[in-house]
Formats: C-alpha cells, structure tokens, sequence
C-alpha cells in the first residue's frame, strides 16, 4: 500500500475505525472528523482497493482518508471501504504510518457481538504503565475475540503502543448508540471535549450517508463482477 501525505504530524496519536460490526469504526471516526474540526491531509491507497470513490460537498473522498485535527495532534484514518481480506496489508500501512510519524500511540474503535441488552464497552492495551485508561470508564477486555485490522495490528508490531476500545452491538446495521458509547469512552480517556450525548442524532444522518455508499459499493461491486463474467463468457 503507498502512504500519501501533504502534512506530516510529528508525534500524534493516531485513530483508526474500520467498516465491522454495527459501523462503529466508521461512524465514530466521521463524528471525530465532524466534531472536531479535522481536515484532509492525505490517503492511504492500494491497487487491490476497489476503484470507487465518494463525492461529498464537491470533494473525492477517498477510500482510505487520513485526516489530522492540529489542535489535538490527532491523526485519523476514515475507512468507507470494504477492507475484508486486505487486513494484514492495511495494518502493515498503519505500522508504516506509525513510525513515519513517529506517533505516541495507535487508538483502534471496534464492534463487538454482544450478548445482552446493555451496551458494554472494554479496552485493551498492551502498555502497562498506561494509567490513564481507567479515566475511559471501559471495562478491560479480559476475555474475547477480535478481528479484522484491529486483531492484524495487535499481531503486527508488538513495538507499537496500541490501545483498542470495544463495544458491544446486536446490529450488523449502522449502530449509533453504541457508537455513543465509543465516544464516551474515547472522550474520557483523551480528554477530546466532545459531547457524545447528540451522537444518536446526528448519525442518523451519517448511517443514511453511509448505508447509501454501502449500497452502492455493493451495486458497483456486483455490476464489475457482472461484466467480468460477460467478458470472458
């Protein structure tokens, strides 16, 4: 994967949300990304990315976006793309960017199945001397499975700071209130000053945005397979 850059952070923490379980990677980096003020300052691109883009307010955004709010040195990677099977290369990129930013810490935003009604959240962290995750008011994850990138980066780089919070969802459809609950957590933990309360709101906005490009990735992805099967008889 190439790392496109017009800015280059030093020593920011970096936030990365993946399309998994209830959208929760995804809905909660574009909250960060709204609320915070964050701008564009690059992508992370691959061949064996599906070519599609997404048009908002005029711009193309990427698949892969990486944006970066100065005002808390945070850089965030936004994922609107389909990234089953790319995990281990996707978190190669992530390990990448890591060191080219010389970056403090590596924040991963997960869905996981749950199994009651309560919204649950957890952490993970392999710092030790990390104290201020309890000020995330997240319960440590002692027990359960992860996956996708998140699961590829905590394999990849056992040099890296890396801390995950987690959240539990009965929903493989955008999940705003558990999504709530990642950002309350996060907010708690980084001290970003971000009301999670009108989250519940505002993404349903997003998740009719984002169940719109899910649709059409999906529409896009089985008319090339479509064509694919025509070409060649």
């Amino acid at each position: 994967m190439e790392i496109q850059l017009r800015e280059k952070p030093k020593n920011p923490i970096i936030i990365e949300g993946f399309p998994g379980l209830g959208l929760i990677g995804t809905i909660s980096t574009e909250y960060l990304i709204k609320h915070l003020g964050a701008k564009s300052i690059g992508y992370i691109s691959s061949q064996n990315l599906s070519p599609m883009v997404a048009i908002h307010e005029s711009k193309v955004i990427q698949p892969l976006e990486v944006y970066y709010v100065k005002s808390k040195n945070m850089v965030i990677l936004h994922a609107l793309a389909d990234v089953r099977g790319m995990e281990w290369e996707i978190a190669e990129a992530l390990v990448q960017l890591y060191k080219l930013l010389k970056a403090t810490e590596v924040i991963s935003l997960e869905g996981i199945l749950g199994q009651n009604k309560e919204i649950n959240g957890y952490y993970y962290t392999n710092d030790s001397t990390n104290k201020k995750i309890t000020k995330s008011k997240a319960s440590s994850l002692t027990e359960g499975v992860i996956l996708g990138v998140t699961a590829a980066l905590l394999l990849k780089d056992k040099e890296m700071k890396t801390t995950g919070f987690f959240v539990e969802t009965h929903s493989k459809l955008p999940d705003s209130r558990a999504a709530a609950k990642i950002i309350e957590m996060l907010d708690g933990y980084l001290t970003l000053g971000v009301d999670y309360k009108p989250l519940e709101k505002a993404a349903a906005e997003f998740e009719e945005k984002l169940q719109g490009y899910v649709e059409k990735m999906k529409s896009a992805s089985k008319k090339t397979e479509e064509k694919a099967e025509n070409y060649f008889g």
